[in-house]
């Protein structure tokens, strides 16, 4: 069913609240690739632009053998999802495109995430998709396709700069905010891309797909690494690197051995449940969460909570899409705001560029930080505040030896210090 101009109309939606594309040319002279994932926010961002007299063309990746998660609810880019943008598109009376990407996507993202976890990381393979394939491969396809823009429905916004590039920035809406997966889009990538979603939040934008008889109005939002369909990391490790899961011992930051595990690929920084050590360790009743891994040495590193806290990251592979550039640092530092998990809120601290070397020190102690994980840096802690860049952890360092670098802060005693749960590295996220 194709949807008429009367029925969008009708729907109330004239004035969405849609973010300008910012370009040039009337709607009905602009082509517009639209990443369909199958999704609510893709098929509204779809929807939308074609309400407004935009060239639609729809195109839908097809990333990995998805027969296993086809029927599991809440993941993500699962076969089903192929289906529904089709579905979608058909209603729209737009174009629609499958591209099979599944051998680039295993080269370029789900080998690297097995290489990495299995060395005791805790990679953000949904950083490299965005990155390597959405926004790079499938850059390239728009391109052949002849559009001026590719739009996506991501919860972040663009905007144009004075100098006459464009800027990242954060979602209105910081529930939804996913510029922590997006911080490697390259300033070359923001001048074709376009998140028409930025300033709306998901409530309104699920209505609006009802509104408009999406066929797609209340399916579920993905919440799992659309190549796990079991939801177990490990299991795609010991599938991918067998030889890369080793036996070894559990040792206590102070040096005793308390006991044996199955493999680092089972454990993650901060985690407290299920470490298989029963009594040993406890008697003095003290928790124990994990600290460190240690893939070289088959060893999972068990302490204290105190012991979890980091006051600086060492960082590679960093992108930089602020202003001006990172050698223009002087030796004090960029005082910024950081995010090293994508359910926390950003955090102050000061990136410093040396050399080769970059690495941030955070004003407060932050517990859990994985090497793997991203660190982004923002402008400020506020919604739509912009994106200066970000990298990857590399190494950590202990608060508990950087306690001369900061005082301590007024309020530390105020922070959660509850012991009952895990305060493990994200492994699971949509993206």
């Amino acid at each position: 069913m194709e949807l008429g101009s009367s029925d969008v109309t009708s729907s109330g939606l004239d004035h969405a609240g849609l973010n300008s594309l910012g370009l040039p040319k009337p709607p009905a002279l602009t082509r517009v690739v639209v990443a369909m994932s199958g999704g609510v926010d893709s098929s509204v961002v779809a929807a939308l632009l074609k309400r407004e007299g935009y060239e639609v063309i729809g195109v839908t990746l097809q990333l990995y053998d998805h027969g296993e998660a086809v029927h599991r609810k809440g993941a993500c880019c699962a076969g089903q999802d192929i289906q529904d943008a089709r579905q979608v598109a058909d209603q729209l009376g737009i174009p629609h495109y499958v591209l099979d990407y599944e051998e680039r996507f295993r080269r370029k993202v789900i080998d690297p995430f097995a290489q990495s976890y299995a060395t005791g990381e805790t990679p953000i393979p949904c950083v490299s998709c965005n990155s390597e394939i959405k926004f790079a491969d499938l850059f390239e396809t728009a391109q052949h396709l002849g559009a001026d823009v590719l739009a996506t429905g991501h919860y972040v916004s663009s905007k144009a700069e004075a100098d006459g590039g464009r800027a990242l920035y954060r979602s209105l809406d910081s529930s939804r905010d996913q510029s922590y997966f997006l911080f490697a889009t390259t300033n070359a990538q923001l001048e074709l891309l376009r998140f028409p979603l930025g300033d709306l939040a998901k409530p309104d934008v699920r209505q609006m797909a009802r509104q408009l008889g999406l066929v797609v109005a209340d399916k579920a939002d993905s919440q799992d690494i659309c190549f796990v369909p079991s939801g177990k990391y490990s299991d795609v490790i010991e599938r991918l690197s067998p030889g890369a899961v080793v036996p070894g011992e559990i040792l206590h930051v102070d040096g005793r051995v308390l006991g044996r595990h199955s493999g680092v690929i089972h454990y993650t920084i901060g985690q407290r449940r299920g470490l298989g050590l029963g009594a040993v360790g406890a008697g003095a009743g003290e928790p124990l969460y994990v600290i460190r891994l240690d893939a070289a040495k088959a060893q999972v590193i068990v302490g204290p909570r105190q012991a979890l806290a980091t006051r600086r990251v060492h960082l590679r592979g960093v992108n930089w899409i602020g202003p001006g550039s990172l050698q223009d640092m002087d030796e004090h530092g960029l005082e910024i705001f950081v995010q090293v998990r994508s359910t926390r809120a950003p955090i102050p601290g000061f990136l410093h560029a040396h050399e080769s070397e970059i690495w941030v020190d955070f004003a407060l102690d932050e517990d859990g930080v994985s090497p793997g994980q991203a660190c982004v840096f923002y402008e400020n802690d506020q919604p739509r505040a912009r994106v200066l860049g970000g990298g990857f952890i590399s190494a950590t360092e202990s608060a508990l030896q950087m306690r001369e670098m900061f005082p301590k802060p007024p309020n530390e005693d105020l922070l959660d210090t509850n012991e009952s749960s895990d305060l493990v590295s994200p492994k699971r996220s949509a993206c």
